[in-house]
């Protein structure tokens, strides 16, 4: 590998994760190059070393791969056959095109975890509309249909209540078109996430355990740790490790689980890449989720994932029209003591899209939920 300061990691999106791991590189005397559809995406915007074009254009990932040293990613959709085109012409992934190929398919996704011992909710493949109906004997209504790829934010899912509304999911989901799954539902009592990363000298570190707290299938808020007991917190990171070793994961992999009422764990999904669940270790955490992963894939030690105080809590500040974004509230978030902003820098806003989050560190979750949901509460796009 080259000297720190003339590495270049190509990262596949240019999304505000893409954005956050450059401001991290930046940190470590990295340069930074993306790929993305859109020119002046997050990410786009604050590098000079930018190819635009499809995350799935073998040419547009040629271009990408000859000004960059190793390549990572952002997000999961790219297929894995153009990443393992890739390495075959001698490019560094990581994760490699093996692992997100496994990951990105939730259906196999889950048969490697139930194979290797690791809990996860009832599931079924789904090829014809009758499936569903055969998963409901076994595992009893509502049952939640799933497409096995590119769905996140609850799209790509459809709750599925009743034989009469099998019809509409199949057809909601498009299951003449794309492989489909289908998933006993869960009663939880919390969703839980952990942040585990694994360099390419094996050495793992996992984040606390937090709970998520979504709405409408849209991660709001994240309080770290989580308040949960510690034999559930000691199985959680366990389970966390398992995962990114069953999967021979290289990098940060956000982990999200539900905690069931009799305290088990199960695993719901894996993301391959950095995750919501943990922006909050910018501010929260000794190392930050983006740091250690550019350490994890460049083969660097691993950095603390210690929390520097008790208690944080990051909450995503969402777009509830669609227009031109334009921020307002700013000067009244910042005006309350110990708040982190970050604004992603979308031109556009509409409903449900991240356009930034805030993260408040407190000695106590109380104060710290109460300044985040205050602060958040006056920004709007």
């Amino acid at each position: 590998m080259k000297k720190t300061e003339s590495v270049t990691i190509g990262i596949l999106g240019g999304g505000q994760l893409a954005r956050m791991t450059a401001n991290a590189a930046y940190k470590l005397g990295l340069k930074i190059a993306i790929l993305d559809p859109e020119p002046d995406s997050p990410a786009q915007q604050i590098t000079n070393l930018r190819v635009v074009g499809s995350l799935n254009d073998v040419r547009s990932l040629e271009n990408l791969a000859q000004i960059s040293d190793l390549i990572t990613l952002e997000n999961e959709f790219v297929d894995a056959p153009l990443l393992e085109h890739l390495e075959s012409k001698g490019m560094t992934v990581y994760p490699t095109a093996k692992t997100v190929g496994l990951v990105q398919d939730k259906l196999l996704q889950k048969q490697l975890l139930r194979a290797n011992g690791i809990g996860v909710p009832p599931f079924a493949a789904v090829s014809r509309s009758e499936d569903i109906l055969e998963a409901a004997e076994n595992f009893g209504w509502p049952l939640v249909l799933k497409a096995r790829r590119n769905g996140y934010d609850g799209r790509g899912n459809a709750l599925v209540e009743g034989s009469n509304d099998v019809l509409p999911a199949w057809r909601k989901l498009r299951g003449e078109e794309q492989g489909l799954m289908v998933e006993g539902y869960v009663e939880f009592r919390k969703e839980l996430a952990v942040m585990v990363v694994r360099s390419t000298r094996g050495e793992v570190v996992t984040y606390p355990v937090v709970e998520t707290v979504q709405k409408d299938h849209i991660c709001h808020t994240v309080k770290a740790p989580a308040e949960v007991n510690s034999a559930v917190k000691e199985e959680a990171s366990q389970i966390a490790r398992g995962c990114i070793e069953t999967f021979d994961g290289v990098g940060i992999f956000g982990i999200e689980m539900f905690l069931l009422r009799d305290n088990r764990v199960l695993v719901n999904e894996l993301a391959p890449r950095p995750h919501n669940s943990g922006h909050y270790t910018i501010e929260a955490c000794i190392t930050s989720q983006f740091e250690n992963h550019l350490r994890a894939i460049l083969g660097y030690p691993l950095g603390s994932s210690s929390m520097v105080l008790p208690a944080a809590v990051m909450v995503n500040l969402l777009g509830n029209r669609s227009d031109v974004a334009t921020v307002r509230g700013v000067e009244k978030a910042l005006s309350i003591p110990g708040v982190n902003l970050h604004l992603y820098g979308k031109k556009l806003t509409r409903p449900s899209r991240k356009m930034g989050h805030i993260t408040v560190l407190g000695k106590t979750m109380e104060e710290a939920l109460e300044k985040a949901v205050e602060a958040a509460g006056s920004i709007s796009f």
